[in-house]
């Protein structure tokens, strides 16, 4: 009788990944993403991405040493925050606004619900939520893709002081010859001036004088890598791009001449990175097979009506953050039943006795309440 039972903590079974290995991978799925943005814009957005990372880590260790949040650098989580965060800004955009686009990702969007695993929100949307609501003229201000000497001058915006007006990009582009309405982007264009963009030109972002964010095909080929590894569920981004492109189909048989075809409304935009990068966090997506289905639909849906009937040309961050909101609500009426139990059979809990009178037996109901007798087939008195 010398042997000792140790006694430890639920889950006694753990699974051979741990969450340090799945946000690494997710981070090195990112960085052909994030090279390719570069490649698209040049120093600016090399300069965007490091300064938006490093103050993401910073924030992140500066709340785990004062104990205000759980992790550490170590998960690679404050990483993916700021990655995905430098990937929704404009190339453009001033640096200082992105340090306080960082801060806020992380210090509301994170450390102040306890740290990762707790957090209501994606910290990258309510960060990049917070730049459009705070500086939403900054926010709209792209620049053509592909640029001539885009590897050795900034966009002027980009150095900008703190609290300092912008330069003005849109003379900058004409001293460079280059129309200033190029810097639209292709949902700003089909919603304000009703130019759709070409198909070839929105799958691969290759397209030069167009402001077109990280190409969908290799969004699409890095989140396939993460399906087939196991470290992203791929009923959730299946479920936001099939529901966009059936909402849009929709509306595109009704009316052709006002609502765009289903294929621009599915590879504009951050549709894609969101599906794929964003809405997937595991944090704030449910966890039952059918929830992960209603919450990809209703991001999806939610996507084409902000896009369609707001004054916004793009609604991907709202309808995820919306989403994240009811992340708990769905989760609560997608629960499994348990093996062996029906619905039908399921107790109520207000009841005094464990089954309804109606589907238990005699002797049952004689044992449970033995004052009053409840029969299937009562006799007529």
């Amino acid at each position: 009788m010398s042997a000792t039972i140790e006694i430890r903590s639920a889950p006694h079974i753990k699974a051979p990944r741990s969450v340090e290995q799945i946000m690494r991978n997710v981070v090195g799925a990112l960085l052909p993403v994030c090279a390719f943005y570069v490649y698209q814009y040049g120093i600016s957005a090399l300069a965007s991405i490091m300064v938006v990372t490093a103050t993401c880590l910073l924030t992140e260790r500066f709340f785990v040493k004062t104990g205000t949040q759980s992790g550490s650098l170590a998960d690679w989580s404050a990483t993916i925050t700021g990655l995905l965060l430098a990937l929704t800004l404009p190339p453009g955009y001033p640096l200082w606004m992105g340090v306080v686009a960082g801060f806020i990702a992380m210090a509301l969007g994170k450390a102040v619900f306890g740290g990762i695993g707790f957090n209501m929100c994606n910290p990258a949307l309510v960060g990049r939520a917070f730049a459009q609501a705070a500086f939403p003229s900054a926010i709209a201000t792209y620049t053509p893709s592909f640029m001539s000497g885009r590897f050795t001058e900034f966009i002027p915006s980009t150095l900008a002081w703190p609290f300092m007006v912008p330069a003005d990009t849109a003379a900058w582009l004409s001293s460079k010859h280059v129309d200033a309405l190029s810097g639209a982007t292709p949902l700003s264009k089909w919603k304000f001036e009703g130019v759709l963009t070409p198909a070839a030109d929105l799958l691969t972002s290759l397209a030069g004088h167009m402001a077109v964010g990280p190409s969908p095909v290799l969004i699409l080929l890095c989140g396939l890598y993460l399906a087939v590894r196991g470290f992203m569920d791929w009923r959730i981004p299946l479920a936001i791009l099939g529901s966009a492109g059936l909402t849009a189909w929709i509306l595109y048989g009704i009316d052709p001449q006002h609502y765009p075809d289903p294929f621009f409304m599915l590879f504009s935009g951050g549709l894609i990175l969101g599906a794929v990068f964003m809405a997937t966090d595991m944090s704030t997506s449910p966890v039952t097979p059918r929830g992960m289905w209603v919450y990809g639909a209703t991001i999806g849906l939610l996507t084409v009506v902000i896009r369609y009937y707001s004054g916004l040309p793009e609604g991907v961050m709202y309808a995820i953050l919306l989403g994240n909101a009811a992340t708990p609500l769905i989760e609560r009426f997608t629960q499994p039943t348990p093996f062996g139990k029906s619905g039908l059979l399921r107790p109520k809990r207000t009841a005094s006795y464990p089954l309804h009178p109606e589907y238990i037996s005699r002797e049952e109901a004689n044992a449970v309440t033995p004052k009053k007798k409840f029969f299937k087939n009562k006799p007529k008195s």
